[in-house]
């Protein structure tokens, strides 16, 4: 199946990518791995013709926002985001009609038409620098209430939330990390922003999930518990293999992350399925969102 795949990436002119939450044996054949943003960047700037994206549903329109010449495929169409079904176009248009006139960030994990209706986005990474660039007093923050919480104690920025959150990282609860704690008393706690501010709190470090792989790297310490999706343990054990990673908690695995396959992956390039397309009136404004944090 490997090599099948392998085959047709090249018979199609495709780049594969892969984000840090996939299963092991897709991040081993994809030709990329990280961030889902930092994904769509390199893609954009490769030559390739198809950009099949093993993620989630906003990831792949994200990689078409970006590269509009390419065709981009999700092989399961059903790989979806909870948070980011969390909020429509129509739901933020009536939120922002109850405030003051004000600027809207948007978490990169969320809907392409949301996007568009955005000032600027956000990843978890620079949400604190993207909020502090504005001029306005007051921010609307959408769709992740704990990464809007967590950037608000980090900024003088009035900071509106909306209530969005993710499931898997909103689960993890500080009786989860203080029992890993007692059995690894060693290791450094590295929280995901999209946990809740009680679990933030905690932490040793605070970091997206391509940054926990640096902070690991560059770090002395020797054992880690990882706080966020489980599927990060095995890009960040393949790049320190000489440490030690503990999840933070067996619960947080994420089931959208996981359901493409091989067989999937095959399948959609030889058929070219599972094509996703943002329209380019949502496209257009949504872009401009996009490439003004790309530009800060």
């Amino acid at each position: 199946m490997t090599n099948k795949i392998k085959l047709l990436l090249k018979e199609k002119n495709a780049v594969l990518l892969a984000h840090n939450y996939q299963p092991p044996e897709i991040q081993e054949i994809a030709d990329l791995c990280g961030d889902s943003l930092e994904l769509s960047i390199k893609a954009s700037k490769t030559d390739a013709d198809v950009i099949l994206f093993c993620g989630v549903h906003f990831m792949a329109e994200t990689a078409s926002i970006l590269s509009p010449e390419k065709t981009v495929l999700l092989p399961r169409q059903d790989a979806g985001c909870p948070m980011a079904d969390m909020i429509t176009p129509d739901a933020l248009t009536a939120k922002l009609k109850e405030l003051p006139p004000m600027p809207v960030v948007t978490y990169v994990n969320s809907p392409a038409s949301v996007k568009a209706l955005s000032t600027i986005c956000c990843t978890s990474a620079n949400a604190v620098k993207v909020v502090n660039s504005l001029p306005d007093d007051e921010v609307l923050m959408a769709p992740d209430r704990n990464l809007a919480q967590y950037t608000a104690a980090n900024t003088a920025k009035k900071i509106h939330f909306w209530e969005g959150y993710c499931p898997i990282h909103d689960r993890l609860t500080p009786e989860d990390v203080q029992k890993v704690r007692q059995a690894h008393p060693d290791a450094v706690f590295m929280a995901h922003p999209e946990c809740r501010p009680e679990v933030l709190e905690l932490a040793d470090t605070i970091v997206s999930t391509s940054g926990m792989i640096r902070y690991a790297a560059e770090s002395e310490s020797n054992e880690f518990i990882v706080g966020t999706e489980a599927g990060l343990l095995h890009p960040i054990q393949k790049a320190n293999p000489g440490k030690k990673f503990f999840p933070a908690s067996a619960a947080m695995i994420c089931p959208d992350m996981k359901v493409i396959t091989l067989e999937d992956v095959a399948r959609s390039l030889e058929f070219m399925e599972g094509v996703v397309k943002v329209p380019e009136d949502i496209r257009v404004p949504a872009l401009k969102a996009v490439e003004r944090m790309i530009n800060l």
